[in-house]
C-alpha cells in the first residue's frame, strides 16, 4: 500500500539552480526515505508509458546540462531523470531507504484518466510498503514569457493543483480534465494521476513545502505521508 509520496517539478533547473526549490525537494525526498518503503518508484511523464530498473540512466545533455544518472544508455525521460538525480543527491540520508527496491515509471502524457489511476494501483500494490516520488510540473502558461501562450485560466488551474498537492486531495487529482490540462500545457496531469490511483483509500495527510513560477511555470513541492 502507498505509505508517503513526494511531488517535485520535472525541471533540470532543480538539479542546476533554482536552490530554494531543490532544498524544498531535497526535503521531500528525506520525507520518502523516512518513511522507510520497501519499495520507491519514481513516476513521470514521458512520449508512451513505460516501465524501467533502478538502474536505468538518463541525462540531461539535451537540455544543455553534462548531467547523467545511472548505468548503461540513456533511456530515462526528462522528468524520471531529474527524479533519479533528486534520489541520488549527495545532501539525502543515504542509509534511510537502503534496503528499498527502486525503480520507475513512465505515463504518458496523454494516457486517459482511468489507465493513470490504474497504473497507480497497480504501484501501490507492489509491496506492504510502497513510496511514491512524482515528478509533475503545473501550467506552463501562467505569464506572457511562458513556454506557453499565456492564460488567464492558467493560475487558477495551477492554483488548484498546488491546493491538492498541499492537501494530499487524490480526488481533486483525479478529477483533472486532461483537455484543459493539455491547452494550459500542464505536463504533471498524467503523473498526478497516477498519484491519485495509488493513494486512492490510503490515509494520507499532505504538507506543502513551496510553490513558484519563476519562468510563467507552475512548480509545486509537497509531501504525503
Amino acid at each position: 500500500m502507498l505509505v508517503a509520496a513526494a511531488v517535485c517539478p520535472q525541471t533540470p533547473l532543480i538539479v542546476t539552480g533554482l536552490p530554494e526549490l531543490r532544498a524544498a525537494c531535497r526535503t521531500a525526498v528525506a520525507a520518502l526515505r523516512a518513511a522507510r518503503p520497501d519499495v520507491l518508484v519514481a513516476v513521470g511523464g514521458a512520449e508512451t508509458t513505460r516501465s524501467y530498473d533502478g538502474a536505468a540512466a538518463g541525462t540531461l545533455r539535451p537540455w544543455g546540462f553534462e548531467v547523467t544518472v545511472g548505468e548503461g544508455r540513456p533511456v530515462l525521460p526528462l522528468s524520471l531523470t531529474v527524479g533519479r538525480l533528486l534520489l541520488n543527491d549527495a545532501d539525502a540520508d543515504a542509509d534511510a531507504d537502503a534496503d528499498a527496491e527502486v525503480s520507475a515509471q513512465a505515463v504518458a502524457f496523454d494516457a486517459a484518466p482511468a489507465e493513470c489511476r490504474a497504473i497507480g494501483a497497480g504501484l501501490a500494490a507492489l509491496g506492504r510498503r510502497v513510496a511514491l516520488l512524482v515528478m509533475a510540473d503545473g501550467s506552463a502558461c501562467l505569464t506572457p514569457r511562458a513556454p506557453g501562450r499565456y492564460d488567464e485560466a492558467a493560475g487558477p488551474y495551477n492554483d488548484l493543483i498546488a491546493a491538492a498537492v498541499g492537501t494530499a486531495d487524490a480526488a481533486a487529482l483525479a478529477a483533472l480534465d486532461p483537455v484543459e490540462a493539455d491547452r494550459l500545457w500542464v505536463t504533471g496531469r498524467a503523473a498526478l494521476q497516477v498519484l491519485a490511483g495509488a493513494a486512492e483509500g490510503a490515509p494520507l495527510t499532505g504538507t506543502p513545502l513551496m510553490q513558484s513560477s519563476p519562468y510563467g511555470v507552475g512548480y509545486f513541492t509537497g509531501v504525503w505521508s
